[in-house]
């Protein structure tokens, strides 16, 4: 049962009319005293609740119910609902305990999905009678891409497994080739979206004067070079999963704009007026500390709680080296039945492979070993063989000073290219992140990231 608190009977009978037409039972209490009392009487399962129950506006009635039920209640979820300009308040709430937040006035397809994906989550098991396994995960669910049996890595399969099934957005964080993407992928093959579309987007790759065009699509002669209509990447991902790849590099414009498609799931094309709304799910990484971002400005708080109503964290390969002959098995399979050869690592290999730090995580340890089978004219690898590969990482680059395909991580080329572009225009900021069709304030990120002196 659903419990409505709010002192506009309006709402409140609008609200009930709406659930149970989707089959979804409630009850309604005008002011917390009511609500209170309803929530020690009745199994309540999800709590939506005004912030406001007298003429005050501030928002301290609401935060202070919201307190008393988690104080009663704590396994309950509760939904805030606010105005958009009151998104502040709704952060605090979240901080708070609340488990999400709608604004008004809000479009029904929307708090409809935000309910279905609270209650989905409230009826996810915390925690698992049985020990993980991977045989046990892999009978659930279709993890085929994802190697590993490392105790922290089955947690992770574990989380995006339970919570695959709902529509909550999920925020992945870690090291750069720690395998993100293969897990965005993964939570869509395993969601009720698995027919629909998935869409990469990488956020570090569009400059925001771009943003909007390649977000929401444009309609012909909506500016100089817009010669026919294009659909946005959103408009791409309905019915499916959106992968908002490198979100720490939205600009704080582009931020808001964003925010606005996810709260409200609505859009407009640009050079149109007609909203479009849009039923994706989103997925998003980042491997920056969001965070840290929020504190010194150049992130949006409410953002950043729109995203990440469930944090997925992997961990760097140092962190979990007891898989790495797995996934140098793998690889070697992979590249075996690519170059018709029986490939294969010697004992003394592994170790050596285990040995390494691997900065480059997942995605360095493919690139070295895909280099030691083509380097080497041997089926069975040795460590001299992996050590050959490696020596060549520092000093293999093409005559404009990048590593050549195939022999470097993103990271590295990236950061190859910036050096350049800046010794190119003798230091120019401004005209080095024009070059790459990068914003200032992302061009200073990569700085920062890579410790460029510019």
């Amino acid at each position: 049962m659903i419990l409505i608190v709010d002192d506009d009977a309006s709402v409140r009978t609008s609200l009930a009319l709406l659930l149970k037409q989707n089959g979804l039972e409630s009850r309604s209490a005008a002011n917390p005293v009511e609500a209170l009392q309803l929530l020690e009487k009745q199994p309540v399962e999800l709590v939506i609740q005004d912030m406001n129950f007298s003429r005050k506006t501030t928002g301290e009635e609401g935060l202070e119910l919201l307190q008393s039920i988690k104080q009663r209640k704590p396994e309950v979820p509760v939904i805030l609902i606010t105005a958009w300009g009151s998104i502040e308040l709704a952060v605090r709430g979240v901080k708070a305990g609340a488990a999400d937040f709608v604004t008004k006035p809000w479009s029904n397809q929307q708090l409809l999905q935000t309910v279905e994906t609270a209650l989905g989550l409230s009826r996810v098991p915390k925690t698992r009678e049985t020990p993980l396994t991977r045989e046990g995960l892999d009978s659930c669910f279709d993890f085929r891409y994802l190697i590993g049996r490392d105790p922290k890595f089955l947690k992770v399969l574990d989380l995006m497994g339970r919570v695959a099934c709902t529509d909550a957005s999920v925020l992945i964080t870690g090291e750069s080739g720690t395998g993100k993407e293969l897990v965005a992928e993964a939570i869509h093959e395993n969601s009720r979206r698995r027919k629909g579309p998935f869409v990469k987007v990488n956020l570090g790759g569009i400059s925001s004067t771009l943003f909007e065009s390649e977000m929401f699509g444009h309609v012909r002669g909506a500016f100089t070079d817009a010669r026919q209509n294009r659909k946005g990447r959103f408009e791409l991902a309905n019915g499916g999963t959106i992968f908002l790849d490198e979100v720490g590099d939205l600009d704080l414009n582009s931020q808001v704009k964003m925010l606005r498609v996810l709260q409200d799931r609505t859009y407009e094309v640009l050079g149109s007026s007609t909203p479009r709304t849009v039923d994706a799910r989103v997925i998003s990484a980042t491997n920056r500390s969001l965070g840290n971002m929020v504190n010194a400005g150049e992130f949006r708080e409410d953002l950043l709680y729109r995203l990440n109503l469930i944090t997925i964290h992997l961990t760097a390969l140092r962190e979990r080296i007891s898989d790495i002959p797995l996934l140098a098995t793998h690889f070697l399979f992979h590249l075996g039945s690519v170059y018709r050869r029986n490939l294969m690592a010697t004992e003394g290999a592994l170790k050596w492979l285990q040995s390494q730090s691997w900065p480059g995580n997942v995605r360095q340890l493919k690139h070295l070993i895909e280099r030691a089978v083509l380097i080497g004219g041997q089926d069975r690898l040795e460590p001299r063989d992996f050590e050959a590969a490696l020596e060549m990482e520092p000093e293999e680059r093409t005559k404009d000073g990048l590593p050549y395909a195939g022999q470097a991580t993103m990271d590295e080329i990236e950061k190859a290219m910036i050096v350049r572009m800046l010794e190119h225009h003798a230091g120019n900021v401004s005209r080095a992140a024009s070059a790459l069709g990068m914003t200032r304030q992302a061009f200073y990120r990569r700085l920062e990231k890579y410790g460029i002196q510019s």
